[in-house]
Parts: structure tokens; C-alpha cells; sequence
């Protein structure tokens, strides 16, 4: 019997991803406008949000025999020595430790707690992903002010049957998606700078193939 099995109209779930990405890389191929020039001053401001496979550490004030380390779980919840599933995802490191000093309250006295994240991952909505003729295309954690530069240099550049210039970023904003042209042949090959520019949390780049 196959792994592979067939859903109705007969393209297995394998078919299905390696469709959707053929239309976004053959969208990549259209013309786009220019990305928006002079976005470092505009990057926008914000707070990191824990997502799951983060790694942190749980330091309580005055009770070291409390303080823990681990991985937040695939649904987004975290167990302390003394209290288990604790919502983590979505929250930011000072929310949750108030959130376990509340937690801990019943053990004990007016307990003072740090949360440290060491290892970074986050929500979807906090990454930037590269699709396509990256080197290793991946999600990558944004960070404040992260560039193109910084994100091709992440994912080791593109391959050799990547068309830069014909690439594109995915940037969704208000509930809108726009698409803007990148030139990550003339940035990279010929470290133009004019094409770099400033990342946002969510931005998906699409480097496309070359035909010839």
C-alpha cells in the first residue's frame, strides 16, 4: 500500500504541496514592482514572542532549587518543577514570568521569577521565511533590524540555478499581500547595496530558477 494516498480527484497530498509551490514560484516569475527603498528608519518596533522549540531558562529568585531549563513543547506549553503545562506560545519572557510567579504563588512566598530565552524559534508570524533557490531555504527567527543581507547570509546564499534578480518578498500588511521585485543577483554577486533593504516579521522571499 502507498504512503502516498490519493485524496478525491486523484492528486495525493505530495502533488498537492509540489503544485502550490510550483504556482508560487512560477508567480515569482511575474513583474513586480521595486522592493520600498529606505525601510531601515521604518522597521517596525516589537517585542519577541515565545514560540514553540524555544529554549529557556526558568530562574526563581532565592530558590535555586526551582530554576529550570527546557524546550517549549509542539503546543506551545512549558513544565516548571512545580507546575506542568503552562501556556508559553504567544506569550512574551515578562508575561510568562508573571505568569509562573502567579502559578508559584501557591508554593511559595511572593516568589521573584526570570524568564531567559536562549534559544530562539517563535511564532509563524514572527519568522521570515526563503523558498525556492536558497541554499537552505528555511524559517528563519526576524530580528530587529534584519535586512536581506542578513537573511541570505542565514541560509548560505542561493544555488547555482538561482535567478536573482528575478525574485521576489511576500510581505503581508492589515490583512493585505504585496509582492515586490528583489535583486539578489546584484546584491550578492555584485554587492550593490541599493538593492538590500529591511525586513519585517512575516516577509517571505521567493528566489526563482533559472530556465537557461
Amino acid at each position: 500500500m502507498s504512503i502516498f494516498t490519493e485524496l478525491p480527484g486523484g492528486r495525493s497530498p505530495v502533488a498537492q504541496v509540489l503544485a502550490a509551490l510550483m504556482v508560487l514560484m512560477l508567480s515569482a516569475c511575474a513583474s513586480h514592482p521595486p522592493a520600498p527603498a529606505g525601510e531601515r528608519a521604518t522597521a517596525p518596533d516589537y517585542n519577541y514572542v515565545i514560540g514553540p522549540g524555544d529554549t529557556m531558562e526558568i530562574f526563581v529568585w532565592g530558590n535555586p532549587e526551582l530554576t529550570t531549563t527546557g524546550i517549549v513543547r509542539p503546543d506551545g506549553k512549558f513544565t516548571t518543577r512545580l507546575v506542568e503545562d503552562l501556556q508559553a506560545s504567544g506569550r512574551t519572557s515578562t508575561e510568562l514570568a508573571r505568569d509562573i510567579e502567579k502559578a508559584y504563588g501557591d508554593y511559595v512566598r511572593q516568589p521573584v521569577v526570570s524568564v531567559i530565552v536562549n534559544g530562539f524559534v517563535g511564532v509563524p508570524e514572527q519568522q521570515v521565511r526563503v523558498v525556492g533557490e536558497a541554499a537552505t531555504p528555511s524559517s528563519v527567527p526576524y530580528r530587529q533590524h534584519m535586512t536581506l543581507l542578513d537573511l541570505m547570509i542565514s541560509v548560505g546564499g542561493m544555488t547555482e540555478f538561482a535567478a536573482g534578480n528575478k525574485s521576489v518578498l511576500v510581505r503581508t500588511f492589515g490583512g493585505k499581500q504585496d509582492s515586490y521585485g528583489l535583486r539578489l543577483d546584484d546584491l550578492l554577486k555584485k554587492g550593490d547595496i541599493s538593492a538590500n533593504m529591511s525586513l519585517q516579521p512575516g516577509d517571505i522571499v521567493i528566489i526563482s530558477e533559472s530556465w537557461f
